[in-house]
C-alpha cells in the first residue's frame, strides 16, 4: 500500500472504533486519539525526556499533553508556523515567561504567546516530539502528507541546530503502529518491497523515529537508517521554494 492508502486507513479505522477525538473529523489532519495523556506520561518516563532542555513540537491536538508537560517541566519549547509561513517561522515558548500554561498551548495560545524566531536563532534542540498518522517500530513515519516536519528538520540541521544526536519521538495510538501481525488495522496487508512492515520504505527526506511511545509501551526502534543532512532542494519545486520564506532565502542559485 502507498502512503496516502495507509492513512486513509488509519483515519477511517480511527474514527470508526471511536479512538478519535477532537477535532473531528480525524482525516487530513494528525489524528486525536483516546489515551494522548497516557501516551504523555510514558514518554515523560524516559531518559531522553528528563535531559532534554529544549524541545520542539508539533502543534497538533495529540501533543497538546507535551507541550504542557513540557513547559511545566521548565523546558523551552519551539512550535513551527504552519507551512513556515513567516521569515522567522519557529515560534518560542520560554517557561519563564509563561503565566497560563494551559492557554499558551493551545493552536492559537501559541500564536500568542510564542516569540517568532528565525531558524539561525533557534538554540539546539534537545528532543523533537512529531506528530504521526501512521508508524513502525524499526522507527518509519508518515504524517499527514504535507512534509513539513521533515522540511523543519532539514532547516535546522542545516543550521546545526538538530543533528544525529538529537532525540526524535512521536505520540501515537496503538493502533497507529502497523508493522506488527496481526495487523490491528483492516486492509492493510505485509507489502512485499517493506519486509519490515506495511508502510512503504522511507524516502530519503523522512526523518527517522528514535522513541515510539502509545498508551501502553515505550518503544525504541533502534534505527540506524541515515538522517537528512539538510534540504534536499532537487525535491522541492520552485514554486513551493517561492511560497516559504525560509527556502527562499536560501536556495542555491
Amino acid at each position: 500500500m502507498d502512503k496516502q492508502a495507509v492513512r486513509q486507513a488509519l483515519w477511517d479505522a480511527l474514527e470508526e472504533r471511536g479512538i478519535a477525538r477532537f477535532p473531528f473529523p480525524p482525516h487530513d489532519r494528525i489524528p486525536n486519539f483516546a489515551g494522548a495523556n497516557e501516551a504523555r506520561d510514558r514518554l515523560t518516563e524516559t531518559s531522553e525526556w528528563r535531559s532534554a532542555e529544549t524541545v520542539k513540537a508539533n502543534p497538533d491536538a495529540p501533543q497538546l499533553p507535551v507541550r504542557r508537560a513540557a513547559l511545566r517541566a521548565g523546558k523551552t519549547v519551539y512550535v513551527a508556523q504552519p507551512r513556515l509561513r513567516d521569515p522567522d517561522p519557529f515560534l518560542r515558548l520560554d517557561p519563564a515567561e509563561i503565566d497560563d500554561v494551559d492557554a499558551a498551548t493551545t493552536v492559537s495560545g501559541i500564536s500568542e504567546h510564542g516569540v517568532p524566531t528565525a531558524p539561525e536563532d533557534v538554540a539546539g534542540i534537545d528532543l523533537i516530539v512529531s506528530g504521526s498518522v501512521a508508524v513502525r517500530t524499526d522507527g518509519a513515519r508518515i504524517g499527514k502528507g504535507e512534509g513539513y516536519s521533515d522540511l523543519e528538520w532539514a532547516v535546522l540541521r542545516e543550521l546545526d541546530a538538530v543533528d544525529d544526536e538529537t532525540t526524535v519521538a512521536t505520540t501515537v495510538h496503538e493502533l497507529q503502529v502497523v508493522d506488527e501481525p496481526p495487523s490491528p488495522v483492516d486492509g492493510i496487508a505485509p507489502d512485499a518491497d517493506a519486509p519490515a512492515g506495511r508502510l512503504p520504505d522511507p524516502d530519503r527526506h523522512d526523518v527517522p523515529l528514535d522513541l515510539v511511545v502509545t498508551p501502553e509501551r515505550t518503544v525504541r526502534t533502534g534505527s540506524d537508517a541515515e538522517r537528512p543532512p539538510g534540504v534536499d532542494w532537487d525535491a522541492i519545486d520552485e514554486e513551493r521554494v517561492a511560497d516559504i520564506p525560509v527556502l527562499a532565502e536560501r536556495a542555491p542559485d
